[in-house]
């Protein structure tokens, strides 16, 4: 290595001037003379040159290298950068972004052309445009200006940057599930049911579907280089497999409805059947296919059905009654019922055993779902509408006897604002063991005997009463047949379990439900606090008015014969008003058959 200096100052200045001419490194060391010693200030001097030389080297290199960097690093993006072949190297982002926008414009025809994508057997194309296929231009700028970071190791040279592609995903989804077809098919998850008390397995099957991240990558990939573009199918395997349903049911299924479970309480001993155990243990899949055994508590209450009574005290709710023109509240009680969601948890622990099947339950104290406190805010304080029908045969007949008992059942009930009532749900089954004796019915188009006979006269009442209240009717069905004793269209028959009468307290009041009756009528009368002026019914002229005919039935004890009447058509229009004005207008529609006159005879040659 040989140096130059120049204008060498002094030997007590500490600033030399070093330019370096050249760099050579020996291949072989030269034989070195014998040292001789130098005069004690040349020796000095030498020493000082050295280390001024070794001084003005790193200078020289540290100053071309902050050149080179300089150069690298005007603008925002590294020089040699380059996106789409464009170079963006030594631009400020936004002259980037433009420059790289001008390139996109020029290929604009070849981005703009349809890709050839496959899936399976199937191929299409697919418009850019209508999948939202783009180049983020200022994204990708940032990752262009990003590549700085590690620009250090590469002072010279060119990078390519791979732009920011953005795609539609659930719209080319869409496109791609229109190429799926019937290739493609869902998972088919685990299961086990019960038949009876029999476990049944479904085994899971593996879904063939399309990756949705994958295939938008796929796609973008594609677009850019102008070549077809196949999207594969993906198997996607539920987490629980056909070995493991197997398990579950050879190691939980089949011995949980083996043989019954002991509940064992402070108030006795309740057995839980299998029967109720199938109709309570559930094995539900999640999404992903895994299948998880749970005893549904809901499910297990009903199972049971009457089984907890001996054990439990059902909560009363609060009621009211009307003493002396006014209404009362009648407070109710807690009750105490098995605590089920503890339950179900240690009915699952005991299941898979074959013996040692005895758990035990605590009870839990329940609260009223109308309470004394709660009643006495909801506003119950006068007579809002009222409503009576009459009947013969006095109470001693069958009829009226079954239109007593469902009155009985039904007064003081309360409804809260916003609850809708339900008859069948209030009374449950109205059978012998309820009280409830045969008296005519209609069914199949004629009267017959049937257990509770009559209760459709009280529906009709009841109904009316809400009704006149301004209530709304959630559901109710006129009688097939016109009867002279009920009001044309606003009335409603019953019948367990499919015919129901439904009314929904549409007020912020609560509603209270009172029944009285005599030796030939039943009365409803509605409380609450009073919103309307006024409830009143319009009626249309009948029209399709039809005959009846003569029918002669079989005579017998259970036969019963009718004098027929007309059937028609009528509109009833029920007028709601509120300060003089109708502020409600709703119709009420029904047809009758004509009713046909029913003898008790053999049919005349």
């Amino acid at each position: 290595m040989t140096l130059y200096g120049e204008n060498r100052p002094p030997a007590d200045d500490d600033r030399p001037t070093v330019q370096v001419k050249a760099v050579s490194w020996p291949v072989e060391e030269p034989e070195r003379p014998t040292p001789v010693d130098p005069p004690q200030g040349s020796a000095k001097r030498s020493r000082r040159v050295r280390i001024l030389l070794a001084t003005g080297v790193a200078t020289a290199v540290l100053a071309s290298v902050g050149v080179v960097a300089a150069w690298t690093y005007a603008g925002d993006v590294p020089r040699g950068t380059t996106v789409l072949g464009t170079e963006l190297g030594g631009r400020s982002r936004a002259d980037a972004a433009r420059e790289l926008q001008a390139q996109l414009d020029r290929r604009a025809a070849e981005l703009a052309a349809p890709i050839e994508v496959r899936v399976g057997e199937r191929t299409a194309q697919i418009n850019p445009a209508e999948v939202g296929l783009t180049v983020d231009v200022d994204a990708t700028v940032a990752a262009a200006a990003a590549a700085q970071a590690h620009a250090v190791d590469r002072l010279v040279g060119s990078r390519e940057i791979e732009p920011v592609v953005s795609v539609d995903v659930p719209k080319l989804e869409a496109e791609l599930q229109k190429l799926v077809g019937k290739q493609g098919r869902k998972m088919t998850m685990p299961a086990i049911t019960f038949s009876g008390t029999t476990p049944k397995a479904r085994h899971p099957k593996p879904s063939l579907a399309l990756d949705t991240e994958h295939s938008a990558q796929v796609v973008k990939e594609g677009w850019l280089s102008g070549q077809p573009v196949t999207v594969p199918l993906v198997e996607n395997h539920p987490v629980t497999s056909a070995d493991e349903v197997d398990r579950l049911v050879e190691e939980l299924a089949k011995p949980a409805v083996a043989a019954p479970v002991k509940l064992n309480t402070d108030r006795g001993t309740v057995t839980i059947p299998p029967q109720a155990i199938a109709k309570s243990l559930q094995f539900k899949a999640d999404k992903a296919g895994k299948l998880t055994p749970s005893v549904d508590a809901k499910k297990l209450r009903s199972a049971l059905g009457d089984r907890l009574d001996k054990v439990e005290v059902a909560p009363k709710n609060a009621t009211m009654t009307i003493s002396g023109g006014k209404p009362k509240v009648v407070d109710g009680r807690a009750g105490k019922q098995v605590d089920i969601g503890k339950l179900r948890d240690d009915l699952l622990a005991v299941l898979p055993r074959t013996d040692d099947r005895t758990i035990s339950a605590d009870l839990k104290p329940v609260t009223p779902k109308v309470t004394a406190e709660k009643i006495s805010g909801l506003g119950i304080k006068e007579k809002v509408s009222s409503f009576t029908t009459y009947f013969t045969g006095g109470l001693s007949s069958p009829r009226s006897q079954n239109i007593v008992t469902i009155a009985k059942h039904v007064d003081g009930t309360v409804v809260l604002p916003g609850d809708t009532f339900s008859l069948n749900g209030h009374t449950g089954e109205r059978g012998y063991a309820q009280g409830y004796r045969d008296a005519p019915v209609i069914l199949d188009g004629k009267l017959v005997p049937g257990v509770g006979g009559g209760t459709s006269q009280f529906t009709t009442t009841l109904f009316n009463a809400t009704y006149y209240a301004g209530l709304e009717d959630v559901e109710h069905k006129p009688h097939s047949y016109y009867f002279s004793r009920y009001p044309a269209v606003i009335e409603s028959t019953i019948f367990w379990p499919n015919l129901d009468f439904k009314f929904r307290n549409n007020t912020e009041y609560g509603v209270l439900i009172d029944t009285s009756y005599t030796a030939n009528s039943i009365t409803v009368s509605i409380w609450s606090t009073k919103i309307w002026d006024s409830v009143k019914t319009e009626y249309g002229p009948r029209r399709n008015i039809t005959s009846p005919k003569t029918v002669y039935l079989e005579p017998g004890p259970s036969c019963i014969p009718a004098n027929g009447s007309q059937g028609f058509t009528q509109d009833a229009f029920r007028v709601i008003k509120k300060d003089g004005k109708v502020v409600k207008r709703e119709k009420f529609t029904w047809t009758y058959d004509a009713e046909p006159r029913f003898i008790c005879a053999k049919e005349p040659a």
